[in-house]
């Protein structure tokens, strides 16, 4: 894939394709959404936007790296969703979830016209080392998909494999990984996990799912991964 960068500094998004125009992908005059909105997890709270707006999340990456930590590194939970691939053709990463500071940032990367250079930064940033379950194909996908790479990443059940010494965890997911260390419950339903979310609205399950998902992540990551390894 060819990068080519935009005069303020962003890069043109090559899945981008505008709804309200599907016949010119690259109309920098996009319908921009933001949604903000609280979900109930257990006893927690997490505070979700639900956003393509380049300005909106370049607030809340300055928010994140803000937030004083007491390690070397600082902890985001990490997640992506895409549409389930039912033909040959892939489909690309729709949304990349991050969670910090009690707030989820669900970033609809495939209707933002461009990719907000603030975003190739953070997550390249060698203070900041994002966890997740299964992280390492999400990864994988969105340096295939959008060129962008995490290098600073754990995989939360293969380091507890490791740390732990069973072999078990390692394959383990996240409602696995939850009800073991976190003592907490969930489901994941499928109608949910495979839903379309190339939608310009997501639907209020799929904001549920997609912020617990990085909240536990981030909770996971908090709890297993001592200083020595931030």
């Amino acid at each position: 894939m060819v990068i080519t960068v935009a005069d303020d500094g962003d890069i043109p998004n090559p899945h981008y394709c505008n709804p309200l125009n599907p016949s010119t992908p690259q109309n920098p005059t996009a319908y921009v959404i933001i949604r903000e909105c609280d979900v109930i997890f257990h006893s927690h709270t997490i505070r979700t936007v639900v956003t393509s707006s380049s300005s909106k999340l370049d607030s809340r990456i300055a928010d994140t790296l803000a937030i004083p930590s007491q390690f070397h590194s600082t902890i985001v939970g990490f997640d992506a969703e895409w549409n389930p691939n039912t033909t040959a053709a892939r489909n690309p990463i729709a949304t990349i979830q991050l969670y910090a500071g009690e707030q989820c940032m669900i970033f609809q990367i495939l209707h933002a016209p461009l990719i907000p250079r603030s975003l190739i930064h953070f997550l390249i940033n060698p203070y900041v080392t994002f966890v997740g379950v299964g992280i390492v194909d999400d990864v994988i996908k969105l340096r295939e998909d959008y060129s962008l790479n995490v290098p600073g990443f754990i995989d939360v059940a293969e380091f507890a494999a490791e740390e732990f010494n069973e072999k078990g965890l390692k394959n383990a997911g996240i409602k696995t990984m939850s009800l073991r260390f976190l003592g907490l419950e969930f489901e994941k339903p499928k109608r949910v996990s495979r839903s379309r979310w190339d939608r310009v609205c997501l639907t209020p399950e799929q904001v549920q799912y997609a912020s617990v998902d990085a909240f536990l992540s981030y909770q996971l990551g908090n709890c297993l991964i001592g200083p020595e390894y931030l």
